[in-house]
């Protein structure tokens, strides 16, 4: 294990930062840097699964690696090997407001290489459509915490098709109550229950 990941699983936010700045100094390579982050939240997503970690464990480590990532942008603008491994479109359904699932999705993807377009919380079907459409994502990722939304879920999934986009898009959904069930209701093509089932997922469809 790297000192980087080191840091990342010891939730030590300033050394960190040091060691980062540090190594890039040092000559390391922004996407080495960044794999050690995403075994970091590898670990750290199947320590929370295991139900050794807290969902304010998993927000500390997205901030963490939003910081780093910052450090890092810079480099990677011109860096040879930075280029994306696809576009995902991410979002949490109309009349759900929750967000910190999508956010530790976002973090992940990113880590792995993928271009998150991020819509927020409450989103319409339509600014979903608007953004896979824009985007050229193969990939659409809906959030949903609140059974009461499984009903924008559909009526996202309904609008994807109306526009003719659904075999050009790919959606997985994630959220507390979500299951095969709700795959089913809904018309998508996967669920995930940890966030490393998008990016796992993601890879799947950009292979």
């Amino acid at each position: 294990m790297g000192k980087i990941q080191e840091l990342m699983e010891e939730f030590d936010d300033e050394a960190l930062l040091d060691e980062v700045n540090a190594e890039m100094e040092g000559g390391t390579e922004p996407l080495a840097i960044i794999d050690e982050l995403q075994q970091a939240m590898v670990e750290i997503g199947e320590k929370f699964n295991a139900g050794e970690l807290f969902v304010s464990d998993l927000m500390m480590a997205g901030a963490m690696f939003q910081e780093v990532m910052e450090v890092l942008k810079p480099h990677l603008a011109s860096g040879e090997g930075a280029q994306s491994k696809g576009t995902v479109v991410l979002g949490t359904v109309k009349e759900d407001i929750h967000d910190i699932g999508k956010d530790i999705v976002k973090n992940m993807l990113e880590a792995s290489g993928f271009e998150v377009a991020d819509l927020g919380v409450d989103v319409d079907p339509a600014a979903f459509v608007k953004a896979v459409q824009d985007s050229n994502a193969k990939v659409l990722g809906l959030s949903c915490l609140l059974a009461s939304c499984y009903g924008s879920l559909k009526e996202t999934v309904d609008a994807v098709e109306a526009a003719g986009l659904r075999d050009k898009v790919k959606i997985i959904i994630g959220g507390g109550p979500i299951d095969e069930h709700v795959v089913d209701f809904c018309g998508a093509d996967a669920f995930g229950v940890g966030a490393q089932d998008t990016v796992d997922f993601a890879k799947e469809v950009y292979a």
